[in-house]
């Protein structure tokens, strides 16, 4: 893959990430517990600074928008968006579940995203145009077409849960082929690798999935929220698939659903 200098930086700082995350991993930090009731470690920070300034300093002119340490350049054409270490609990709980995600908005469209497990041992990557990529081979989604026949991965379902959807993704549930729950990056590897076929999830932020988003489109996929809209900076929810198989889950998901679709809460979910 010819990458762009954005997707080099991007996967510059992943793997600068890595090493920190790797160094950090079992080492009984403190946790502390931020006001969103989600934790947070020494590695979360350090990561996420050693990100911003290797992305700053190669694009002193884009925004960017990190889990720990807030915004910077506010109204600028191309955001990144990153989550230093997407699965803290994971990292915390000592098992290797979690990852760093960097993806790249331009214009409101996620354009590039990075997504590295480095404990776990997998980089995801993709770029508009560019195709999706796992550790350096090309990937693409699966080409089941039937809900009968498809396996589906869900996580954080909290909010669907307590609201009118919930019926409705039980009679889902009830249809698939295999239900699991892999969770964080690992579905959506999964997913862009057409080794799953349709991820649901309804309590996430955008720092969470931008970079899956990217990732799961240029293998083929389709990603959306839980109504079919597409992703933005306040979207909750999502639904992604490997595109033949979105029509047909949104509307078993909207079936049951007194207001169309299974809203998510629009509130900030507590992630880990």
């Amino acid at each position: 893959m010819d990458a762009s200098p954005e997707l080099k930086a991007a996967l510059d700082a992943a793997a600068t990430a890595a090493d920190i995350a790797r160094s950090l991993y079992r080492r009984n930090l403190a946790v502390r517990v931020k006001s969103d009731k989600s934790p947070v470690t020494e590695a979360d920070l350090r990561c996420e600074l050693a990100i911003r300034e290797i992305l700053c300093e190669r694009f002193p002119t884009y925004g960017f928008l990190g889990e720990e340490t807030g915004s910077a350049g506010a109204g600028a054409e191309s955001l990144w968006l990153v989550d230093p270490i997407d699965g803290t609990k994971a990292f915390v709980r000592e098992y290797p579940l979690f990852s760093t995600q960097i993806a790249l908005m331009r214009a409101g469209e996620i354009v590039l995203g990075v997504s590295s497990a480095p404990v776990y041992g997998e980089i995801a990557y993709a770029e508009r145009g560019g195709g999706a990529w796992l550790d350096g081979e090309p990937i693409g989604v699966s080409e089941v077409g039937s809900i009968g026949e498809a396996a589906l991965s869900a996580g954080n379902l909290r909010s669907l849960a307590s609201g009118a959807g919930w019926s409705a993704y039980g009679a889902l549930v009830a249809r698939v082929d295999r239900i699991r729950g892999y969770g964080d990056f690992l579905h959506y590897h999964l997913l862009a690798s057409g080794r799953i076929d349709v991820v649901l999830e309804s309590d996430v932020n955008i720092l969470d999935v931008a970079a899956a988003a990217a990732i799961v489109t240029e293998a083929g996929g389709r990603f959306t929220d839980l109504e079919g809209q597409p992703l933005g900076l306040t979207s909750t929810s999502v639904l992604a698939s490997n595109g033949r198989l979105h029509g047909p889950v949104l509307a078993a998901l909207s079936g049951s659903s007194e207001s169309g679709g299974p809203s998510a809460d629009r509130s900030r979910p507590p992630r880990d």
